[in-house]
């Protein structure tokens, strides 16, 4: 038996998870009533995101997936939906509250509903050691989705759309079973 005199432990880790979301027969998303709610919540400030069993479905499968795939426990905080002009980047996007760290999500999940094609990607800051703000850029598709960790500092870019590029925003803290 060889003893080891070195050991590894890693201590943190900055995982991405991203893919197709393909849905059971009977469970198909209806992208009409995502893009519908996703536009009238945005334009609307009285607006309040709705409850809808396609935004449900939507989260309970790639819930269920990651859970089963990656054994990541999740549950779900909140969603809403976005919309994004032609050429129209986001303002720098967190969803974490470094004052109240317990309330704020662990992930979050972007699912591109309707995404004109080749016209958006998701650019994601991140810190490997001494190495700071180094970005990732990750093109979003219809009916693709990326989740990363909430603390992670992002931007959404649309480039050349010829119509509204609509995003489904989810949060999820993590739980330890």
């Amino acid at each position: 038996m060889v003893k080891k005199y070195i050991n590894k432990k890693i201590l943190s880790e900055t995982s991405l998870y991203f893919g197709d979301v393909k849905m059971p027969k009977g469970w198909e998303i209806e992208k009409d009533i995502l893009v519908k709610d996703a536009t009238l919540s945005s334009y609307y400030e009285d607006v309040k995101y709705p409850f809808t069993k396609t935004s449900d479905r939507l989260r309970t499968y790639i819930n269920d997936f990651l859970h089963l795939e990656h054994s990541l426990h999740l549950e779900y905080v909140k969603d809403y939906g976005n919309y994004y002009e032609r050429n129209q980047i986001s303002k720098p996007i967190t969803h974490i509250d470094f004052a109240c760290l317990k309330d704020s999500p662990d992930f979050v999940l972007l699912y591109g509903i309707e995404i004109d094609d080749k016209s958006c990607q998701v650019n994601i800051s991140y810190d490997d050691n001494r190495r700071k703000n180094i970005s990732w850029t990750i093109d979003l598709k219809t009916n693709k989705f990326i989740m990363f960790p909430s603390s992670l500092n992002y931007f959404i870019s649309n480039e050349g759309n010829s119509f509204l590029n609509y995003i489904q925003t989810y949060l999820f803290k993590e739980t330890k079973r």
